[in-house]
């Protein structure tokens, strides 16, 4: 019991440790100052006016939403095809084939972005959206496939058998029955790509331009001058941002796990 109650209190003290110092930045993006005091002395909004009164925060809030939501989609639409590649592949390659797709995760960020500022540089992609979807596609890609391939290797197989031998084709097959089964898995991906491309910095340090900036790059050149209250808010939406896809992670995978029993 008492070694129970142990264990517990680390665990508080530990997410405490992580979220506390996190949290509070919200507090700060509601001050009244014109500098960061924690708790404020008094209260107002601001600052949050300010925020989307600036074009360059607002510009780059749009930029960051933009990036975040195609680099998802094509997470999406090539996490699905390489899972369902690795689904067909023997157990020895899907793991060699597993190891590749969780290089992004493994190697340090700030190798994969001198990597690729050479190779966007050298096509002229620097300072481009396009590039910046490219970066965060393969950052995310890890997420995408690791959340569909789980999902179909909860699928049961021998539900296409039995439709190929009603005569249905790959097309019908995967239309009707793989897709609406692992469309939790599907949805669980897009979500963590979507995260993970919103508040990545390193790459987007690299990769952005002075049209082209993600939130994140744009907050790292204000703290650079001056930490004032915006950077506070432009954090707070973030947090925001950020909370709710991990609770619609969590959402999906419970459907997921329901779908599978």
């Amino acid at each position: 019991m008492a070694r129970a109650i142990g264990l517990k209190l680390f665990a508080a003290l530990a997410a405490a440790i992580i979220v506390l110092p996190v949290i509070a930045v919200i507090p700060v993006a509601f001050s009244a100052h014109s500098y960061a005091r924690l708790p404020p002395e008094a209260w107002s909004l601001r600052w949050w006016a300010a925020f989307f009164a600036d074009p360059t925060w607002f510009a780059a809030l749009i930029v960051s939403l933009e990036v975040a939501v195609l680099s998802a989609v094509a997470c999406i639409v090539l996490g699905t095809s390489a899972a369902l590649g690795m689904n067909r592949l023997p157990p020895v390659a899907r793991k060699l084939l597993a190891g590749v797709f969780l290089g992004p995760i493994i190697a340090p960020a700030i190798v994969l972005a001198v990597g690729l500022y050479s190779l966007a540089r050298s096509v002229g992609l620097v300072g481009s959206l396009l590039g910046l979807v490219i970066a965060h596609t393969m950052l995310a890609m890890p997420y995408a496939v690791l959340n569909i391939g789980v999902s179909l290797a909860a699928l049961d197989p021998r539900l296409a058998l039995a439709a190929a031998g009603l005569g249905a084709d790959r097309w019908r097959i995967f239309r009707t029955i793989t897709l609406p089964l692992i469309l939790p898995g599907i949805a669980g991906g897009a979500v963590f790509a979507f995260v993970t491309s919103f508040d990545e910095v390193v790459l987007a340090i690299f990769l952005s331009g002075p049209q082209v900036k993600t939130l994140p790059v744009r907050i790292w050149e204000e703290i650079r001058v001056e930490y004032t209250p915006v950077v506070a808010v432009a954090a707070t939406i973030m947090i925001v941002l950020a909370i709710t896809g991990a609770a619609l992670g969590r959402l999906l995978g419970r459907v997921r796990q329901e779908a599978r029993a």
